[in-house]
């Protein structure tokens, strides 16, 4: 190690962390209001810690598991909660809330856009057979470009008029784009325009990466459905796995007929002793949360400083916890990633390398030597090995942790010859 490049980049690193102080003294404002909504959840839901203890076999009359539910449903104010381990991943919980609701004959508009690369899989196509998908269904299916960040409401008012859609879909995140999250107000907004459009659509929000990010969820502001993810945000690092959909309790009830069966629904379903690690994931999600969202600005403002293009940028308002960085070459992300890792507290010892992976059209490299595998709330980094080169940062379940994972990328990077301090 090098350390006098070390002082030479913590010593940059430090003065731009400097002037991030009014915005960081905002984040713990954030912090502090929803860790109060979270707890008078818990308060008002009456959690005991016999909600730690858990049933075995079918998963009938499981309180715990009742109690996770209904915390979700306080904190994200939405009529109930499926909040489940045996939902895999953020992926699923989208496609749950998709298919449970939509009937052959019906359409789906995505509204932001095509969404990313995973979510095609569920769409289906001619080069995507897989059985199951959104084409094979007979379900229609068309997205509305974003103009400029912005939703398309000329567009979308003349295929509300013409087409009926059923579901309107909104992804916040960017997954592999480049540009800005969709905030809360925006989604309000859109409800708003929809409603007074006459239209009953079921407006389904993938809040993957933005929970905790903004004082309410897009289900207190009109959201029909939301998805997301246990090992991002809402997990607080101490999920193990799972994900949720939260909304209006007829759509849930459907959805949850697609997770089990008809007839079954939401009455069964093994926690697996999970309820303990669920209920103190949402706890702490607030605090985690704040962190991961320091670390991404300070990503940002230090990259930024040093030449490269960065999305968001600090003029846009932040919705969820990505900060992408256009690195512009294969090595620059390998060496990125490669600094990721080496900063991570499991396989730090290991060299992300770019594979195919299942959903992805490019190979992708990922970094995350991570507690629970995958988990995006942790430190990590990822991308698909295509031009321009992106590199998406997220996570960190401390700031302090975050900033020694920027400090790893620039040395890493520096080593490479790829930048200079």
């Amino acid at each position: 190690m090098n350390e006098d490049l070390r002082r030479k980049i913590i010593s940059m690193t430090e003065a731009l962390e400097n002037e991030l102080k009014d915005a960081f003294s905002e984040i713990d404002r954030l912090s502090f209001e929803l860790q109060k909504k979270v707890l008078d959840a818990f308060t008002e839901n009456r959690i005991s810690d016999s909600h730690f203890a858990w049933r075995t076999g079918y998963g009938y009359n499981d309180d715990g598991r009742d109690a996770v539910e209904k915390v979700y449903s306080s904190v994200f104010g939405a009529e109930r909660a499926l909040v489940r381990t045996n939902i895999v991943n953020g992926t699923h919980a989208i496609s749950l809330a998709i298919l449970g609701v939509l009937k052959p004959g019906e359409k789906l508009v995505y509204c932001t856009g095509e969404p990313y690369d995973t979510l095609q899989s569920i769409i289906g196509s001619d080069e995507n057979p897989n059985p199951g998908t959104l084409k094979e269904l007979g379900i229609d299916y068309e997205t509305v470009d974003l103009i400029d960040g912005e939703f398309d409401f000329e567009k979308i008012e003349k295929l509300i008029k013409e087409d009926r859609p059923r579901m309107l879909a909104i992804q916040r995140s960017t997954g592999y784009g480049w540009r800005k999250s969709i905030t809360v107000n925006q989604i309000k907004g859109f409800v708003t325009f929809v409603r007074n459009l006459g239209s009953d659509a079921v407006i389904m929000v993938d809040n993957c990466y933005c929970e905790f990010v903004s004082s309410d969820e897009p289900s207190a502001v009109g959201a029909d459905l939301v998805c997301g993810s246990l090992i991002k945000n809402p997990g607080g690092g101490l999920a193990l796995s799972g994900g949720y959909v939260v909304g209006r309790e007829d759509l849930i009830d459907r959805i949850s007929y697609r997770l089990t069966c008809p007839g079954i629904g939401a009455e069964c379903g093994l926690t697996f002793g999970q309820t303990r690690a669920m209920l103190q994931g949402i706890f702490m999600a607030p605090h985690i949360t704040a962190g991961a969202l320091k670390s991404a600005m300070l990503f940002g403002k230090v990259y930024q400083k040093l030449g490269y293009d960065i999305c968001p940028d600090f003029s846009m308002e932040r919705a969820d916890i990505i900060q992408a960085i256009k690195l512009g070459s294969k090595e620059a992300v390998y060496a990125f990633c490669k600094g990721i890792q080496s900063a991570s507290p499991i396989d730090s010892f290991a060299s992300p390398v770019a594979s195919e992976m299942p959903g992805y059209d490019d190979e992708v490299i990922m970094a995350a030597g991570t507690f629970v595998q995958g988990a995006s709330i942790e430190l990590s980094a990822d991308g698909p090995m295509r031009e321009p080169y992106n590199v998406y940062y997220q996570g960190a379940l401390t700031y302090e942790h975050g900033k020694l994972g920027l400090v790893s990328t620039l040395e890493s990077l520096a080593e490479e010859g790829i930048i200079t301090v």
